[in-house]
């Protein structure tokens, strides 16, 4: 009786039932996703390859998360550029001291194979990662250790938090080529500015087919005098007399050398010239936090690396010429250490200085892939913007637009550009850079493919445009090189 007036109530009622049968519809399925999200939050909380921990997680830039996290092929091979620079500037430095409590790198995941040293090698596959114990035990994702002790290694230590003599070290230490180059060069450079009208460029090169072909050392000292005037010093050295060391930055080319200590370098050299006998004896030492970490570019057997470990730094010691000796102390500094095969290469570079930010740009030419190939290796073009509390931005841009023309000192019949701009970028941050050229050097180079003109030049600039949603603008002075054909 009770289902017979049910059925009639439905057939008369049909607009009103349909409406109740929608209504119950839509609440089924809504219960269904529902379990169905339920049951997928279930399945990862058991998953291996969860990372926990924490409130913000960084991966690899253009990974496929569900990718890494099932182990597909797009998630093979991912890493995080300077991940060092990363965690003890970017994110876990004195910039954001207020906002990150604690940053806790990891390696998660990656297959390794291994097999019983005791026993013929049958590789067995397995999984394997990484943490900093004390890092991962602040973020609540420290493994349950049943038995033993789980604490920071030195090598742990040296990752998160190294000393100055072992940050420098690391920055600023020497390569060997991965097989033998007659184009192979590396150096440490130094600029020293003792006043407006006078600068030193300092240069302790190593270069040829080493380890095992021909090759040696070099100093090259240039002086550019008060009265406009440029004097040049070199000294050569076998490669008998030559210490390198790929640990640390220092250096030995015979009676010049190059040692860290404690973030401090000190610079012996002796080197000789038209002006007469060059001896000098320096030390230049780095300003905390402005430093720029190593960028190295490869394609096909070509290498470019470079690292900036003093953006800004102060110098003080003795620089004597024929006998008469000038006396520095707390003249402006700038070193960084360049290495790579440089068979046709050119950059773009510059350096400068204003009242409260350092600026670094650059950008590489390499030579082309092959002869019928019109395409060249070209790194990308960037610019970091440095304060007192390290890298603030790294924008990127795409041309220097060089303007006007001037006489240059060097080489016969050298014009440099008069002056030149940038735009650089990165989301919603932009800035403009113009300089204006007081002072250029040009030197003549050969190349297989053409001849070129280096020109080295100093001048004034100025910042101008916005980062973080901030106005920013600063003015000053640095240095610039570029390369131009005949």
């Amino acid at each position: 009786m009770l289902i017979t007036l049910a059925f009639r109530h439905l057939w008369v009622r049909r607009l009103r039932s349909l409406f109740l049968l929608l209504g119950f519809a839509i609440g089924v399925g809504v219960m269904v996703v529902l379990l169905s999200v339920g049951e997928a939050m279930l399945d990862q909380s058991r998953d291996v390859s969860l990372v926990g921990g924490g409130e913000v997680t960084v991966l690899p830039l253009g990974i496929d998360v569900e990718a890494m996290r099932t182990g597909g092929l797009s998630g093979m091979f991912f890493a995080i550029d300077r991940a060092r620079f990363l965690t003890r500037q970017v994110l876990g430095g004195p910039r954001q001291a207020a906002l990150v409590r604690t940053v806790a790198p990891v390696i998660e995941g990656k297959l390794l194979y291994i097999c019983k040293a005791t026993a013929p090698c049958r590789p067995a596959a397995v999984r394997a990662g990484g943490q900093i114990p004390s890092r991962a035990a602040a973020l609540g994702t420290a493994l349950d250790v049943r038995h033993g002790r789980w604490t920071d290694s030195h090598a742990d230590s040296l990752w998160i938090a190294p000393s100055r003599q072992q940050l420098y070290d690391e920055l600023d230490r020497f390569h060997v080529p991965p097989r033998p180059d007659s184009t192979w060069g590396e150096w440490h450079y130094f600029n020293v500015v003792p006043s407006p009208d006078e600068w030193w460029y300092v240069t302790y090169l190593v270069g040829g087919a080493l380890p095992t072909g021909r090759w040696g050392g070099r100093l090259l000292v240039t002086h550019r005098r008060p009265d406009g005037r440029y004097d040049r010093f070199a000294a050569d050295v076998p490669s008998s007399a030559v210490v390198l060391d790929t640990a640390r930055a220092d250096l030995a080319l015979g009676p010049s050398n190059v040692r860290q200590r404690d973030g401090v370098y000190r610079l012996q050299g002796s080197a000789s010239g038209p002006a007469g006998r060059l001896r000098l004896d320096l030390e230049v030492v780095p300003e905390p936090n402005r430093y720029f970490p190593s960028v190295e570019m490869r394609d096909e057997g070509f290498i470019s690396g470079y690292v900036v470990p003093a953006l800004s730094a102060a110098a003080e010691g003795t620089i004597c010429v024929s006998g008469r000796c000038d006396h520095l102390s707390g003249a402006r500094a700038y070193h960084d250490h360049n290495w790579g095969v440089w068979r046709d290469v050119t950059w773009e570079w510059g350096a400068a200085r204003g009242a409260s930010l350092s600026l670094l740009y650059g950008g590489v030419y390499g030579p082309r892939r092959t002869q019928a190939d019109a395409g060249a290796v070209t790194s990308p073009f960037f610019l970091g913007i440095v304060d007192s509390l390290g890298v603030r931005q790294v924008l990127q841009f795409n041309r220097v637009a060089y303007e006007g023309a001037m006489r240059a000192k060097g080489a016969q019949q050298a014009v440099a550009p008069a002056s030149f701009s940038l735009r650089a970028g990165r989301g919603a941050d932009s800035v403009r850079l113009t300089a204006e050229i007081d002072h250029a050097l040009a030197t003549e180079m050969s190349a297989s493919a053409f001849r070129r003109l280096f020109f080295q030049m100093r001048g004034r600039f100025e910042l101008v445009g916005r980062l973080g949603g901030v106005p920013v603008s600063d003015t000053g002075r640095g240095f610039f090189e570029t390369y131009r054909t005949r």
